[in-house]
């Protein structure tokens, strides 16, 4: 328990929990403060998928699905629920721990649901492969529990618990047809007064199968004057809508309507997210939209209740009582002021810790990576044996930020092998990485790219510079070693140019072959960092990433 609880101090000291820098940043590439009291959506233009959110006070705290990145259940928090900073992360490893010791793409960390109740917060979330989870702290800046196996077995997804007025802790979930072949239904268990077990069995509460409201999933369980609510999407992750279903009992029979949809808007399939009450009573709905290689970006729509019990999401032109999402309105009434704040993007590596930005794909070894060299980041290289990326676990990634934006680093590359290879990266099913990878007393600067990396496709190369290395007696082993800074812009739709620079000024575009990023297995599109050598044996080579920067 010693060792356990030293390795999780470390792992959450390796991943600050919010720096200074973190609580302060503003995006050069998307803000959704418009300054004059309104805003745009999304409010978030990063894969924040899966939203819930809650209020305790006059704080608003969110999080959302990780799946396999490390670490995971990103927490947010803001005061104006438009402007969000990045905080920490509640799971700082996945369970089971050797599962997630390797990259499992798509799989972990399912639609999380976030609720407070006497004096704690809880997370519930869905793991497709093992069961419903659950973790709990009474600061959601500071240190989480440890996962809790709530309710075990195949397909159980979407949780979403309730703390009735009567004490009892009731549950609802969803089933993930490709693990349990159930689909479209929402089904309702009854758990312990510490939420940690389920004390009943499974009830179905409600069946999109009937009614028109296929693929229902990712309900969230309310109450409010004494009926009990179901906010569910259905029809489908990029062509749904959002139903509210509800029942003066909890466990049915629940009656259900539209109430938001795509309408006449671009914002495709809005569902799936959180109803919230600011303190002076108004209410708004959190949730995403779809937009493929950006993945699943965070609205936030105002809410309205009519005296039938019922409520209409976004707003309805033609008073049929089902909303459409905004592009641009009012900001709520929260009674606080905040700041311009956005997500940490950017990372200079001055501090004791990269910025909470940063994840890997799967649960970090030691060796990952180090801070302590004054200014920089290392990142030691796997010596894995792979094809290509997407079975890799010690890539360093990040949420694309925007549709456009330019990603710049400074790295020192470092190499103890022939094979040594380290740069910057576009991350998806199809990726591209500008990459030094060395070759006897030089290196070779390469774009290297894979396309449908999930079918096990192998890299293309190319050759587009050979970098003569410094050499330096270090023991055995020489070190070979050389600075350069590496860029990639995105432009509209997601398509890439790279470029290099060895002297730190002018930079060399890349011409010669072309490159559009694509999302990844449920995640979208990333950016960030690696270090590899497939299948050495020898001392690990390293990069010293002096700075990441996202500008436009």
């Amino acid at each position: 328990m010693i060792r356990r609880t030293l390795l999780l101090t470390a792992l959450l000291a390796a991943f600050g929990t919010g720096t200074a820098s973190a609580q302060e940043y503003r995006s050069e590439v998307w803000c959704a403060d418009n300054g004059d009291g309104t805003y745009r959506n999304p409010i978030l233009h990063a894969d924040y998928s899966d939203p819930d959110v809650v209020r305790v006070g006059d704080d608003y705290w969110m999080t959302a699905s990780s799946f396999q990145c490390v670490p995971g259940l990103p927490i947010l928090h803001s005061k104006d629920l438009v402007n969000w900073t990045l905080v920490n992360h509640a799971l700082p490893r996945l369970a089971p721990e050797e599962f997630f010791a390797q990259a499992q793409p798509g799989r972990g960390v399912w639609a999380p649901c976030i609720k407070y109740h006497d004096g704690f917060y809880y997370i519930y979330w869905g793991d497709p492969d093992f069961g419903i989870y659950m973790v709990r702290t009474d600061d959601p800046r500071g240190r989480w529990s440890d996962p809790v196996l709530v309710l075990a077995g195949k397909g159980l997804i979407d949780p979403s618990p309730l703390w009735d007025d009567d004490g009892r802790l009731w549950l609802a979930h969803a089933w993930a047809a490709s693990r349990s072949g159930l689909n479209s239904i929402i089904t309702l268990v009854e758990l312990n007064a510490e939420g940690t077990a389920a004390i009943s069995g499974e009830r179905i509460i409600f069946d999109g199968n009937a009614g028109g409201n296929h693929t229902v999933e990712g309900a969230k369980l309310y109450k409010r004057n004494g009926w009990y609510y179901l906010f569910a999407p259905a029809g489908g992750v990029a062509t749904g809508w959002q139903i509210v279903a509800r029942s003066r009992t909890v466990d049915g029979f629940y009656e259900a309507r539209t109430v938001m949809a795509q309408g006449s808007t671009a914002i495709n399939g809005p569902h799936q997210g959180a109803w919230v009450e600011t303190p002076g009573g108004e209410s708004w709905f959190l949730h995403f939209q779809d937009k493929g290689l950006y993945g699943r970006v965070v609205h936030l729509n105002p809410m309205r209740w009519d005296d039938d019990g019922w409520c209409v999401i976004g707003e309805d032109p033609d008073g049929d009582g089902c909303g459409e999402p905004v592009t641009a309105y009012r900001k709520p009434d929260t009674g606080c002021q905040s700041p311009v704040r956005t997500p940490q993007e950017s990372d200079e590596f001055d501090g004791p810790a990269p910025g909470p930005q940063w994840q890997w794909m799967a649960n970090p070894q030691p060796w990952f990576g180090f801070s302590g060299i004054p200014g920089h980041y290392r990142m030691y290289a796997s010596r894995e044996v792979f094809r290509n990326l997407w079975t890799v676990p010690n890539l360093l990634l990040q949420k694309f930020p925007a549709e456009t934006f330019t990603a710049t680093t400074r790295l020192h590359f470092c190499s103890k092998s022939d094979g040594d290879s380290g740069g910057i990266l576009i991350m998806g099913y199809d990726y591209a990485r500008l990459a030094l990878t060395r070759r006897g007393e030089a290196a070779d600067l390469e774009l290297i790219v894979c396309r449908d990396a999930d079918r096990g496709s192998e890299e293309q190369r190319t050759l587009l510079a050979t970098l003569p290395l410094e050499r330096c007696e270090s023991g055995a082993t020489p070190l070979y070693r050389t600075e350069i800074a590496l860029r990639v812009e995105v432009g509209a739709g997601g398509r890439c140019r790279f470029a290099y620079s060895t002297g730190g000024k002018r930079f060399t575009t890349v011409d010669k072959a072309s490159f559009t990023a694509r999302e990844g297995r449920w995640i979208g599109a990333k950016v960030g960092l690696f270090c590899i050598n497939s299948g050495s044996t020898s001392d690990r080579g390293w990069i010293d990433v002096d700075w990441f920067r996202i500008t436009k």
